[in-house]
C-alpha cells in the first residue's frame, strides 16, 4: 500500500477523494489517516501537522503516526516538507529530492525499539528509498520540474526558526537545506523496513540569508503557489510506484 505524509501547505490533498477515516491506536497513541483516492491510485493520506494544521512540529507524534501507516499495510512512503535554503543554488521555488539528512533534534524520541529487551541497531547508508528517489527523478524529468536530484536536510526542533548563527554552522556541516519535521519521521521508517522519500519544497531563504525576517505566512504562500505542480509530479510518480517494498529497504 502508497501512502502521502502532507506537511505544510499539503494539510489538505486536493482530486483526494476520501472514502474512510480511521483513528488507529498503539503502543504510542493514537494517529488519524484517510483512506481513500487520488484519482484513480489508492491511497493513504497521513496530514502530518494534523487535519487544519494544528500541531507544530514538536508537537507531533511521529512514533504513532508511523505504526498507524504500518498498521493499515502501508509499505512505501512519500512525504512532503517545506524546506529553507542554505544552498544558493536551490532558490525558492525549487524543489529538492532529499537524499541524506543531519538530526540536530535535542527533544524527539531516537528509536521505535525502546522497549526492554529491545537491541536494535539499523544502517542508514540509504535513509531514503533509491527506488522511490528514482521513480521521482525519472517522473520529474518527464514533467520539466525544477528539482534537484539530492540534497542534505538539516532537522531541527522549531518551533522557532533558527539563528542566522546556526544558519552558518549547519551550511559548514554540509547541509543544504533546514526543516522542522524530517526527523525522526525518516528514522521510524527506516526502522519499520518501510520505502521512504521526501519531496521538499524551497520556500524561503534561510535566516542570515534571506533579506527579511521570516514567516510562516511567506512559507504557505510559497507551497500554495507551488502545489499544482507538485501534486502533478506526485500524481505521476505514484502511478508507477509498485506497492510491496523494494529489497534494499526491506531488510
Amino acid at each position: 500500500m502508497l501512502a502521502l505524509i502532507g506537511g505544510t501547505g499539503m494539510s489538505e490533498l486536493p482530486g483526494f477523494t476520501v472514502e474512510r477515516k480511521r483513528v488507529l491506536c498503539n503502543r504510542y497513541g493514537e494517529a488519524t489517516v484517510l483512506e481513500g483516492h487520488l484519482g484513480d491510485i489508492p491511497l493513504i493520506f497521513l496530514p502530518r501537522h494534523g487535519e487544519g494544521h494544528t500541531l507544530p512540529p514538536h508537537r507531533i507524534n511521529y512514533r504513532a503516526n508511523m505504526l498507524a501507516l504500518q498498521q493499515c499495510g502501508v509499505t512505501r512512503i512519500i512525504a512532503t516538507a517545506a524546506v529553507g535554503s542554505l544552498n544558493r543554488a536551490m532558490k525558492p521555488g525549487d524543489f529538492v529530492l532529499i537524499s541524506d539528512f543531519i538530526d540536530f533534534t535535542r527533544e524527539r524520541p531516537l528509536t521505535i525499539f525502546d522497549r526492554p529487551g529491545e537491541v536494535v541497531h539499523t544502517d542508514f547508508t540509504h535513509a531514503y528509498c533509491p527506488e522511490l528517489r528514482h521513480v521521482l527523478e525519472r517522473t520529474a524529468e518527464s514533467l520539466n520540474v525544477p528539482v534537484h536530484f539530492g540534497g542534505t536536510y538539516l532537522c531541527a526542533d522549531g518551533p522557532r526558526y533558527e539563528t542566522p548563527a546556526e544558519i552558518r554552522m549547519f551550511a559548514h556541516w554540509g547541509a543544504d537545506v533546514v526543516g522542522m519535521t524530517g526527523v525522526p519521521e525518516v528514522v521510524f521508517a527506516r526502522e519499520l523496513r518501510m520505502c521512504y522519500a521526501t519531496v521538499a519544497t524551497v520556500t524561503n531563504w534561510a535566516a542570515g540569508i534571506s533579506p527579511s525576517r521570516l514567516s510562516h505566512e511567506e512559507v504557505v504562500a510559497l507551497m500554495a503557489s507551488q502545489r499544482p505542480l507538485l501534486l502533478q509530479w506526485l500524481s505521476h510518480a505514484l502511478r508507477e510506484i509498485p506497492e510491496e517494498a523494494c529489497a534494499s529497504c526491506a531488510v
